[in-house]
């Protein structure tokens, strides 16, 4: 063998070995870098006002006779009708339910002498977009006591419930939001760490909850989504 080929071979492996050696490094960088990420959790939080409510006005007659029980819960269930209807409601928004008889007598566990047999409950539902003209005609229920018509206490069953129907439309604003913040702490703790934001690694779609903002405010809603975002970081 001449020297040029012992020359050429030599060549051959050194530059072999070197290719190696970069490559030996990449994967060690690779492998150094693979868990430098950073994972975060953004919020977004908004205050809305409710687009829907479900308003159950349920009334009570007592007696004795059917048929007359039946003609009295009929006409206190017109003049609440007139009533919604004279304050702006559709007929629509209004929904009758069918009349629940209670036979008093037919309790065979209570004894007790009772002035009536029969309890009878009608409930007319209100459902409507127009919330802030429901909460106006509720604020004037004392007009139906000057009509004889008492509207009762419905229970837990029977409450007012409102909703945030319009979720969907600000679901993407809100999750821009959120990831934004997530973004703004990944930069604070990579600027901790003396390195910085790379590419999102994975991100989720975010939990979405709605809730009342207080008891004492149920048709004003607070809206939240959490999403969490991992981020690789750079030097």
């Amino acid at each position: 063998m001449d020297i040029n080929s012992k020359f050429s071979q030599a060549a051959v492996i050194a530059a072999s070995i070197a290719f190696l050696g970069m490559c030996i490094k990449a994967g060690i960088d690779d492998f150094a870098d693979k868990d430098r990420n950073v994972t975060v959790k953004g919020l977004a939080e908004k205050e809305v006002e409710a687009d829907k409510v479900t308003w159950p006005i349920p009334t009570k007659e007592l007696g004795n006779d059917l048929p007359e029980l039946y003609s009295r819960i009929n006409a206190t269930t017109q003049k609440v009708k007139t009533f919604l209807k004279q304050h702006g409601l559709k007929d629509e928004e209004i929904s009758v339910n069918a009349p629940v008889v209670i036979d008093l007598n037919a309790d065979q566990y209570n004894n007790n002498l009772r002035a009536f047999r029969y309890n009878i409950t009608s409930t007319i539902t209100v459902t409507s977009r127009n919330v802030k003209l429901v909460r106006n005609i509720m604020a004037r229920q004392g007009e139906l006591l000057k009509q004889g018509v008492a509207v009762v206490d419905g229970g837990y069953e029977n409450r007012t419930t409102y909703e945030f129907v319009s979720f969907q439309q600000m679901k993407p604003q809100m999750m821009q939001e959120a990831i934004k913040n997530a973004e703004t702490t990944a930069e604070q703790f990579a600027k901790n760490s003396k390195s910085s934001l790379d590419k999102i690694m994975h991100a989720d779609q975010g939990q979405f909850s709605i809730d009342d903002r207080d008891q004492n405010t149920p048709y004003i809603k607070k809206v939240r989504v959490v999403t969490t975002v991992t981020y690789s970081l750079k030097d």
